[in-house]
């Protein structure tokens, strides 16, 4: 099949609402694509992305550590999802920052390069920078690359890293007009800049349509379209780590370790204010999509 980017797509959120007032959090959903605009189902009953094991296709694989870096695109000012009032990290740098090392992570070290060496429980938030609309409020798959490439070649993220992830993260008044909130939620790809194999993610806003890319009306922060991001980056970080160039992991449906697990969040335990969440990483609360094991054939 064909892998230009892999997407997490769009899922009906009423059922994965109903399934939480049943204290039940996993309820089907969709994996998302490696070929573009394309969707799977995603059956975790049976006969779907669970049932089939992963296998690695020899190509690179981040083993040594991730640097994630945050390209800010739109108006993010006043927003939680990067600064709270008294000026310390928001909900989103707090994710990034506070993500490796945790027992989550750990899950990608069950994955490989093709010399055995496992990928290490190491993700770094290295640099962030803002965009101030540069290619309007209607992005392409084209402009975000754009963007990427900008923020990269000015040195507003240093130099470019080949153990870095590049997000570029939308305020809700922006579209990714191939099919963001209608086909997909983010996506993850690579391309060559400066003559480094750059990895990059595209993650919309869910404020734009909390029924097709967040998982819950009240969210843990009190911000929706924040804490859907939350979920969304982690997502197309393991994928990014674990299959970089699109031709590392994946099982023979081209699901990729994160797919394999979309829209489900195993046991979760209810907030101060009512949503539901399933980890704790610095002091904050996050319902983070489910990630595929390695081993034991697969779980």
């Amino acid at each position: 099949m064909l892998k230009c980017t892999t997407r997490l797509s769009v899922v009906g959120c009423l059922g994965i609402w109903a399934a939480f007032a049943q204290g039940n959090s996993n309820s089907n959903g969709n994996a998302s694509d490696k070929a573009v605009h394309e969707t799977l189902p995603h059956n975790q009953a049976g006969g779907g992305a669970s049932s089939t094991p992963i296998g690695y296709h020899g190509g690179p694989v981040l083993v040594n550590g991730v640097n994630a870096y945050y390209i800010w695109y739109g108006n993010w000012s006043g927003n939680t999802a990067k600064s709270f009032s008294n000026g310390s990290p928001g909900i989103l740098p707090v994710l990034a920052s506070g993500i490796g090392g945790s027992p989550y992570f750990n899950i990608n070290t069950t994955y490989y390069n093709g010399s055995g060496v496992h990928v290490l429980n190491l993700v770094t938030l290295d640099g962030q920078t803002n965009d101030n609309y540069s290619h309007g409020t209607a992005l392409s798959d084209a402009g975000v690359q754009a963007v990427v490439s900008a923020a990269i070649g000015s040195g507003a993220l240093g130099p470019a890293d080949p153990k870095g992830v590049y997000f570029v993260l939308t305020s809700a008044d922006v579209n990714e007009t191939s099919g963001f909130c209608t086909q997909y939620c983010g996506w993850h790809t690579h391309l060559t800049i400066s003559g480094t194999d750059i990895k990059y993610a595209f993650i919309g806003n869910p404020d734009r349509c909390p029924s097709a890319c967040s998982a819950q009306s009240t969210s843990p922060n009190g911000n929706l379209g924040a804490d859907a991001m939350a979920s969304i980056i982690a997502h197309e970080l393991e994928e990014a780590t674990t299959d970089p160039d699109l031709n590392a992991w994946y099982d023979k449906r081209g699901y990729e370790n994160a797919d394999k697990c979309a829209w489900t969040f195993g046991t979760t335990y209810i907030t101060a204010n009512g949503a539901h969440a399933n980890m704790n990483l610095g002091g904050l609360n996050y319902l983070i999509q489910q990630n595929w094991v390695n081993a034991s054939g697969g779980y």
